[in-house]
Protein backbone atom coordinates (compact mmCIF):
# COMPACT_ATOMS: atom_id res chain seq x y z
CA UNK A 1 0.00 0.00 0.00
CA UNK A 2 1.35 3.37 -1.03
CA UNK A 3 1.38 6.12 1.57
CA UNK A 4 2.84 9.60 1.57
CA UNK A 5 2.82 11.05 5.07
CA UNK A 6 3.43 14.78 5.43
CA UNK A 7 4.45 16.53 8.62
CA UNK A 8 5.84 19.85 9.78
CA UNK A 9 2.98 22.21 9.07
CA UNK A 10 1.75 24.75 11.57
CA UNK A 11 1.33 28.41 12.37
CA UNK A 12 4.24 30.77 11.86
CA UNK A 13 4.64 34.54 11.83
CA UNK A 14 5.51 36.37 8.62
CA UNK A 15 9.23 36.09 8.01
CA UNK A 16 9.43 32.81 9.86
CA UNK A 17 10.43 29.35 8.68
CA UNK A 18 8.97 25.88 8.53
CA UNK A 19 10.33 22.59 7.29
CA UNK A 20 7.89 20.12 5.79
CA UNK A 21 8.69 16.44 5.53
CA UNK A 22 7.07 13.73 3.45
CA UNK A 23 7.84 10.11 4.21
CA UNK A 24 7.01 7.62 1.48
CA UNK A 25 5.91 4.04 2.02
CA UNK A 26 5.25 1.33 -0.51
CA UNK A 27 7.14 2.83 -3.44
CA UNK A 28 10.61 2.56 -4.85
CA UNK A 29 11.31 6.09 -3.72
CA UNK A 30 14.49 6.76 -5.67
CA UNK A 31 12.72 6.11 -8.96
CA UNK A 32 10.07 8.77 -8.36
CA UNK A 33 9.99 12.46 -9.01
CA UNK A 34 8.85 14.13 -5.77
CA UNK A 35 7.00 17.38 -5.48
CA UNK A 36 5.22 19.74 -3.16
CA UNK A 37 1.98 21.41 -4.18
CA UNK A 38 -0.33 23.76 -2.31
CA UNK A 39 -3.98 24.61 -2.38
CA UNK A 40 -6.03 27.39 -0.81
CA UNK A 41 -9.79 27.33 -0.35
CA UNK A 42 -11.46 26.25 -3.54
CA UNK A 43 -8.51 27.13 -5.71
CA UNK A 44 -6.48 24.85 -7.90
CA UNK A 45 -3.58 22.87 -6.55
CA UNK A 46 -0.39 24.57 -7.70
CA UNK A 47 3.18 23.40 -7.92
CA UNK A 48 5.49 24.79 -5.26
CA UNK A 49 8.64 22.78 -5.92
CA UNK A 50 9.72 19.44 -7.30
CA UNK A 51 12.88 17.41 -7.45
CA UNK A 52 13.61 14.78 -10.06
CA UNK A 53 15.24 11.42 -9.60
CA UNK A 54 18.48 13.07 -10.62
CA UNK A 55 17.98 15.87 -8.05
CA UNK A 56 17.13 18.54 -10.60
CA UNK A 57 14.97 21.12 -8.87
CA UNK A 58 12.20 23.38 -10.04
CA UNK A 59 10.41 26.10 -8.09
CA UNK A 60 7.36 28.25 -8.57
CA UNK A 61 8.43 31.86 -9.22
CA UNK A 62 6.60 33.00 -6.09
CA UNK A 63 8.85 30.91 -3.83
CA UNK A 64 12.14 31.04 -5.73
CA UNK A 65 14.93 32.08 -3.37
CA UNK A 66 12.86 31.47 -0.24
CA UNK A 67 12.05 27.76 -0.43
CA UNK A 68 14.33 24.82 -1.03
CA UNK A 69 13.58 21.16 -1.73
CA UNK A 70 15.72 18.15 -0.99
CA UNK A 71 15.39 14.39 -0.86
CA UNK A 72 16.94 11.61 1.16
CA UNK A 73 16.57 8.42 -0.82
CA UNK A 74 17.88 6.27 2.04
CA UNK A 75 15.13 7.57 4.32
CA UNK A 76 12.54 7.75 1.53
CA UNK A 77 11.77 11.30 2.53
CA UNK A 78 11.45 14.60 0.71
CA UNK A 79 11.77 17.94 2.48
CA UNK A 80 10.55 21.44 1.80
CA UNK A 81 12.41 24.16 3.66
CA UNK A 82 10.35 27.32 3.70
CA UNK A 83 12.04 30.55 4.78
CA UNK A 84 10.83 34.14 4.91
CA UNK A 85 7.25 32.96 4.84
CA UNK A 86 4.57 35.38 3.69
CA UNK A 87 0.83 35.42 4.41
CA UNK A 88 0.22 34.39 0.81
CA UNK A 89 2.13 31.16 1.45
CA UNK A 90 -0.65 29.98 3.75
CA UNK A 91 -2.25 26.86 2.26
CA UNK A 92 -2.58 23.14 2.58
CA UNK A 93 0.64 21.63 1.29
CA UNK A 94 0.54 18.26 -0.45
CA UNK A 95 3.33 15.83 -1.22
CA UNK A 96 3.33 14.16 -4.62
CA UNK A 97 5.20 11.16 -6.02
CA UNK A 98 5.19 10.67 -9.77
CA UNK A 99 6.72 8.19 -12.17
CA UNK A 100 5.88 8.66 -15.82
CA UNK A 101 6.94 5.19 -16.95
CA UNK A 102 4.19 3.58 -14.92
CA UNK A 103 1.73 6.51 -14.85
CA UNK A 104 2.00 6.47 -11.06
CA UNK A 105 0.76 9.64 -9.40
CA UNK A 106 0.37 9.49 -5.62
CA UNK A 107 -0.66 12.18 -3.14
CA UNK A 108 -0.37 12.68 0.59
CA UNK A 109 -3.19 13.83 2.82
CA UNK A 110 -1.86 17.38 3.14
CA UNK A 111 -0.49 19.49 5.95
CA UNK A 112 -1.75 22.95 6.87
CA UNK A 113 0.56 25.94 6.83
CA UNK A 114 -0.72 29.19 8.33
CA UNK A 115 1.23 32.46 8.21
CA UNK A 116 -0.11 35.17 10.44
CA UNK A 117 0.99 37.65 13.07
Amino acid sequence: QVQLVESGGGLVQPGGSLRLSCAAFGISFSSYEMGWYRQTGGGERELVARITRGAIKEFAPSVEGRFSISRDNAKKTVFLQMDNLKPEDAAVYYCNARRMESSDDFWGQGTQVAVSS
